[in-house]
């Protein structure tokens, strides 16, 4: 059977591919879908791939999967593990790790001000695929940055670096890496004045150097053999569909669980009236990644996460039962042990993107300011990843976790809609998204079910 297109989602735990055919019509077609094990523990990710289409032929009831092209999104690789350098910490390294993360990478370590000695062992320590060096406001401090990019390009000499900092400086970083031959980016200030963050241009660079560098992490060498088309961080692809679909639904957000990370993506202005509440700018498109929160690696992570609450809901001999559940899940029994696993992931992780109402006291008196994420506009939450999509009670599961009551932080309403990506399509579609953008927008509305 020949299809037009295969989509393959590589992850930690679990590789999904998805046939679609008819995506320049009126109709595009999601044909199914198959399953299997990552392989990167064997040193090779395309034979979880080849099984994967095994099974989705298997599922379709043909003997063969062909497609004229091949599309991928992958998470098995690590992500692009990242350094992250900037001037102050509430300013430009704040908008470079908002960068790092829309795009999918993996911040290591961030730094604000000069790097010293011990910053610079510890980036050694690290050995990242990239450094990030951004650091004043176009027209602003100039020697923070260029000292760092110096001092990294001198003990770092292998590592490409990513420069997205004050603009005035291009002229010199582009002489010095030139000078040592170093393998430079350079993008627009993510941070260009004190009253505006520009990250998109940062994230869709790191997001290409991803792509360039897949090859290079552990069984991801044969990657390219069986990809035809573009490859994403599958974080960055569903931060991409999340933000196509703000045209469609409006505010909303994105809870993405899966077996070593949970993600929550959003894409929001906020409330129009706490706008005046803020002291510092968001981004209108936001990721956070829980790298300690996954219902397969990171278990005792997550066990250790849960409240008295949800503690008390566990059976006594909770852990040992856990440990005999797989990656994948293979019956109720399993589902209903991992459930628990899964609301703490998402409890945890909006807590942790959510803002909240401070108060602080200034010479004028006592004021009330918002600090982080004001997520009370949202009206969709979107519930995709491995674990949600394959829980039949996870829309109310999300609508508990968000009818909880909180005093000072920035929920969406208990009243907005969860809708389910029924189908497993979310960053499938938005890698799609870059050849196919209406198919892919017509495919993942198809896929969401009001839980």
């Amino acid at each position: 059977m020949n299809v037009e297109l295969l989509v393959a989602e590589i992850g930690s735990t679990t590789t999904v591919v998805n046939a679609f055919t008819d995506l320049t019509g009126d109709a595009p077609v999601f044909l199914g879908q198959g399953m299997a094990a990552t392989s990167s523990g064997e040193g090779d990710v395309v034979l979880g791939l080849q099984r994967a289409r095994i099974d989705l032929a298997r599922n379709l009831g043909v003997e063969m999967i062909e497609s004229d092209h091949i599309f991928a999104t992958s998470s098995a690789a690590g992500g692009l593990s990242m350094t992250v350098h900037g001037l102050v910490p509430e300013m430009t390294v704040r908008a470079a790790r908002e960068a790092a993360l829309g795009s999918g990478a993996v911040i290591r370590m961030v730094t604000a001000g000069r790097l010293g000695t011990y910053d610079l062992e510890e980036v050694r320590a690290i050995a990242p695929r990239i450094m990030m060096v951004a650091g004043g406001v176009d027209g602003g401090e100039r020697e923070t940055a260029l000292h760092n990019f110096k001092v990294l390009t001198e003990h770092m000499p292998g590592t490409p670096v990513l420069y997205a900092g004050n603009t005035d400086n291009w002229r010199e970083i582009k002489a010095i890496a030139q000078e040592k031959n170093i393998r430079l980016y350079i993008t627009k200030n993510v941070y260009p004045s004190l009253d505006q963050l520009d990250v998109d241009p940062a994230r869709a660079m790191i997001q290409d150097i991803f792509e360039e560098h897949i090859i290079e992490a552990p069984g991801m060498a044969r990657i390219h053999e069986a990809v035809t088309g573009k490859i994403m961080p599958t974080p960055g692809a569903v931060m991409a569909m999340t933000e196509r679909l703000f045209d469609v639904l409006g505010d909303l957000m994105t809870f993405d669980v899966g077996g070593a990370t949970t993600d929550l993506h959003s894409v929001t202005e906020g409330s129009e009236d706490l706008r005046h509440y803020r002291i510092e700018p968001e981004p209108f498109a936001k990721r956070t990644v829980e790298g300690d929160l996954g219902v397969f690696v990171n278990r005792s992570h997550v066990i250790g996460a849960m409240n008295a609450g949800e503690r008390a809901r566990l059976p006594a001999d909770y852990e040992l039962q856990l440990a005999n559940v797989p990656e994948i899940p293979e019956n109720r029994d399993q589902i209903s042990l991992v459930l628990p696993l899964v609301r703490t992931c998402c409890r945890e992780a909006l807590e942790r993107h959510a803002g909240r109402m401070t108060e602080q006291f200034t010479t004028r008196g006592r004021r009330m300011t918002i600090r982080g994420r004001d997520l009370t506009a949202v009206t969709s939450v979107i519930a995709t990843g491995g674990a949600l999509t394959k829980l039949t009670c996870a829309g109310s599961m999300i609508g508990e976790v968000l009818s909880v009551p909180v005093t000072d932080y920035l929920y969406p309403s208990e009243f907005a809609r969860v809708m389910i990506d029924h189908n497993y399509l979310m960053a499938a579609c938005g890698v799609m998204a870059n050849a196919y953008p209406e198919a892919a927008v017509k495919l993942m509305l198809s896929s969401l079910k009001l839980s």
